[in-house]
């Protein structure tokens, strides 16, 4: 022990020594305080209690008894300690101990309201701020969170806390920009910060900027090469880069690292399913299942996979999982009936069915509808507002509710995607898609606008649809979703091309501006409105989205065009649809462009438009 140590620990030993009891409140408290820093919590608590035996109104001995009980677990007791020195002093950083008390106790909106009464009497207190900014946090406000964040930042720029909170929160929020821009201030209070880094490259994931994502977490990866989740992200950059056996080699890696990481499992098997390596697969899953037995994600994805491959009463049974599955985007009410899956009797009984996935799903399960009926069931259909309207006209309903409106009383429920289980569907077995069709004036009015319209003129040439691209935050969008620029090379044929691209990404509207393709989306209201003006047409061509369902159901002769690795409704291997007879498939092949597909299509167009001429505008 150095003489200065021995020295410090006599003062200490002299004022907690029994000649030191006389001493004041305000030295107890500071001789407590040295305790505490020093990890003898006993002897803070003595001191404590000897300032308060002189005076149990002192404020600072009162708050360190709570800020004791909150390092002892105790936070029942820290409240209560923190809540008298309050009411004799109400000090903002009584009120930020109150907020880590009741933070500890679940008491949130109660957190919250402490940290915001502090900063009122310590406003230029940036650490008081980034607390509160962590509280709105815990309590999902996270806008109002990002700003308290911004403001400690403005307090102080060197808060790392405040900057590495307020990043993620942005990335979360989708201000993908203004993340990285906090995130470039974190590396520059904490270089070469693996975490940091890797956060980095996830917005970048975020922004489609696939190419930096590499980079960036090979940057990561390079600061903390033994992170199996580092290797697993490099993986997944190369997957998205369509360089696959590198990202093999990279998901391997992350294997090796962590034999038991789910996500990088996970990861091989997507990956393996989009190079058809489907043989594999199955057994990823049961190694899955083997570390996370309730994992239900990996029985939906075996769901998937069993579908894609024709194995339909594997599928459907397994596809039940996904209501065990975190945030995927499905939606089924509670209510008191008990769901049908086929087992009782439905004769005399009304069921409610309910549309429990998308709007593309809604349409082409909506086929079931008619054999509940024949089935002697009252089918009450509740489905997406915007389909409500166009799926009323249905034979078997006896009713067809928005899913805004009020739901009815009824025998049994189902969703709407659990019905192909219920049926038993098997390949032979898929029932016809059900004819819809949109009102008669209204596509009489859509034939007379297309008819008088400039770049039309009579209806002398083949009427050819497009939909190039379904939702952004589709997890498969970058497959399935093809650039305008790439489609331009069919508008050199002799046809009238009509867009039913609702929403096209900025990239495409320049290119749809100076096409010549007519755009008259803004007056499609509802999927009514779509209809009709798909009922117009001689042929739709599109990539995977609602349109592909819909057209067929309209009888449109419709051209899907598919990734490599297509959604499981479609099966593999065939350019024809068991589930509509009015579709033909185009395919990516193994060099997963769709350069060949487009050409594919455009030989095949030419080749319609040539038969539609010669029979004098006569049906495809």
């Amino acid at each position: 022990m150095s003489r200065r140590d021995r020295r410090e620990g006599a003062q200490t030993s002299e004022k907690t020594s029994p000649g030191f009891a006389a001493a004041s409140p305000a030295a107890l408290h500071e001789a407590g305080v040295a305790h505490m820093r020093a990890g003898r919590y006993l002897e803070a608590q003595s001191c404590c209690e000897r300032a308060l035996a002189v005076d149990s109104g002192h404020a600072d001995s009162l708050h360190l008894m709570g800020r004791l009980s909150l390092q002892a677990g105790q936070y029942d007791h820290a409240v209560e300690w923190i809540v008298r020195a309050i009411r004799f002093d109400p000090k903002a950083d009584y009120l930020a101990s109150l907020g880590t008390a009741l933070h500890q106790l679940g008491r949130h909106d109660e957190a919250v309201n402490a940290l915001d009464k502090a900063v009122q009497l310590k406003p230029e207190d940036a650490g008081l701020w980034t607390a509160l900014g962590t509280m709105l946090e815990e309590v999902k406000r996270l806008s109002d969170a990002v700003l308290c964040f911004e403001h400690a930042l403005k307090l102080d720029p060197s808060q790392h806390e405040a900057a590495w909170r307020s990043a993620l929160l942005l990335h979360q929020l989708g201000r993908l920009e203004e993340a990285l821009v906090r995130l470039d201030l974190c590396d520059a209070l904490r270089p070469r910060d693996a975490v940091a880094v890797n956060a980095r490259s996830l917005v970048l994931r975020s922004l489609k900027r696939f190419d930096d994502y590499l980079a960036v977490t090979q940057q990561a990866h390079g600061l903390d090469p033994r992170h199996a989740d580092l290797c697993n992200n490099v993986g997944d950059a190369y997957q998205l880069l369509g360089r696959f056996e590198e990202a093999l080699a990279w998901f391997d890696r992350a294997l090796e690292r962590n034999p038991s990481s789910i996500l990088a499992l996970e990861n091989k098997a997507s990956l393996l399913r989009q190079m058809h390596r489907f043989d594999a697969i199955p057994a990823i899953y049961d190694r899955i299942r083997a570390i996370e037995p309730n994992r239900a994600k990996a029985e939906f994805d075996l769901a998937n996979l069993n579908l894609l491959l024709g194995n339909f009463a594997a599928g459907w049974r397994q596809r039940e999982a996904r209501w065990r599955v975190p945030g995927l985007p499905i939606h089924f009410p509670a209510g008191s009936e008990p769901v049908w899956l086929g087992e009782q009797s439905i004769e005399g009984k009304t069921i409610l069915i309910y549309s429990d996935e998308g709007l593309g799903d809604a349409i082409q399960f909506a086929r079931y509808v008619p054999h509940l009926a024949a089935r002697g069931a009252r089918v009450v259909l509740v489905v997406q507002d915007a389909l409500q309207s166009l799926l009323s006209t249905l034979s078997g309903l006896v009713q067809c509710l928005p899913r805004s409106a009020a739901l009815p009383l009824s025998d049994f429920r189902c969703p709407l995607m659990s019905l192909p289980l219920a049926f038993g569907t098997t390949l032979d077995t898929i029932p016809p898609p059900v004819p819809l069709s949109a009102p008669a004036e209204r596509i009489s009015a859509w034939d007379e606008r297309l008819g008088v319209h400039e770049r039309f003129g009579p209806h002398d040439r083949l009427r050819v649809g497009l939909t190039w691209s379904g939702s952004l935050a589709h997890p498969n969008d970058i497959s399935r979703s093809i650039p305008l620029e790439l489609l331009t090379g069919l508008l050199e044929l002799d046809a009238t091309f009509i867009s039913l691209q609702k929403d096209p990404r900025p990239a495409d509207r320049g290119v749809l501006e100076g096409s010549g393709i007519v755009d008259l989306t803004a007056q499609l209201t509802d999927f009514t409105e779509t209809a009709a003006l798909v009922s117009c047409l001689d042929l739709l061509i599109t990539v995977d989205t609602s349109m592909a369902h819909l057209a067929p159901t309209l009888g449109c002769p419709t051209w899907i065009m598919l990734p490599h690795a297509p959604d499981y409704r479609w099966l593999l291997n065939r350019d024809d649809s068991p589930w509509y007879p009015a579709v033909r498939l185009f395919r990516q092949d193994a060099s997963r462009e769709y350069a060949g597909v487009i050409e594919r299509v455009r030989a095949e167009l030419s080749a319609a438009i040539g038969i539609w001429n010669g029979r004098a505008g006569g049906a495809l």
